[in-house]
């Protein structure tokens, strides 16, 4: 079955198809053998390829469009927004599900269906698209969050929080998912454990998490 048959086959079923061993074990091959990087730099030197796997990765997010929105910006306060991020960071996570590295049952079985260039085109799709920062509903709130922001978080995720290859774009974010996100690095929780950000949020009182999410979530 290609893989975009079986990306509606999953969602018709409203829940996961777990692959067979075989099927599981080609996806991780696929991932690991072809050099997803090698591949982006590639696409991305030919503005013709460019293009064309742009459209491809368009119609693969279709699909990812029920939990991450259209063009990239979720609907649901706690699932985040691709729009707008670093191709190479957002690529490397696509990588991880692929390979297991990175779990969560539901985003397993739908990248491990992709081939490598649909992983390429659908990333090259979601940050290309414009970020809908969320509005300011509390501006002393706001301001306090970023005087936190510009003593602390600025020095992974950059001045404007854009990121880069390495750190996840964070300006405009949903702000579930940036309070929730916190707490768990925080608190030692959940299933994405990173000595860095556990070391840069141990401190954060939940009041401080409020006023980073507050100013985080409005940046542009």
């Amino acid at each position: 079955m290609r893989p975009l048959a079986l990306l509606a086959a999953l969602l018709v079923a409203s829940a996961p198809l777990a692959p067979t061993p075989a099927s599981a074990q080609t996806a991780k091959t696929r991932a690991v053998d072809v050099d997803l990087r090698a591949r982006l730099a590639e696409v991305q030197a030919d503005p013709r390829l460019f293009d064309a796997m742009v459209q491809q990765g368009r119609k693969v997010a279709a699909f990812c469009a029920n939990c991450h929105g259209e063009g990239g910006n979720s609907t649901k306060p706690d699932i985040p927004n691709l729009a707008g991020q670093n191709p190479a960071y957002v690529l490397e996570q696509v990588r991880q599900f692929a390979v297991g590295k990175r779990r969560y049952e539901f985003m397993e079985g739908l990248i491990k269906a992709l081939s490598p260039d649909e992983m390429v085109g659908v990333v090259l799709y979601y940050t290309q698209q414009p970020v809908r920062p969320q509005p300011v509903s509390d501006a002393a709130l706001a301001a306090r969050g970023k005087a936190y922001y510009d003593k602390i978080c600025f020095r992974c995720h950059g001045e404007e929080g854009h990121g880069t290859e390495q750190f996840a774009r964070i300006a405009g974010q949903q702000r579930d998912y940036l309070r929730i996100s916190l707490k768990r690095y925080r608190d030692g929780k959940g299933p994405r454990i990173d000595p860095l950000m556990a070391a840069n949020t141990r401190g954060m009182s939940d009041a401080d998490i409020e006023a980073v999410v507050a100013y985080v979530s409005s940046m542009r």
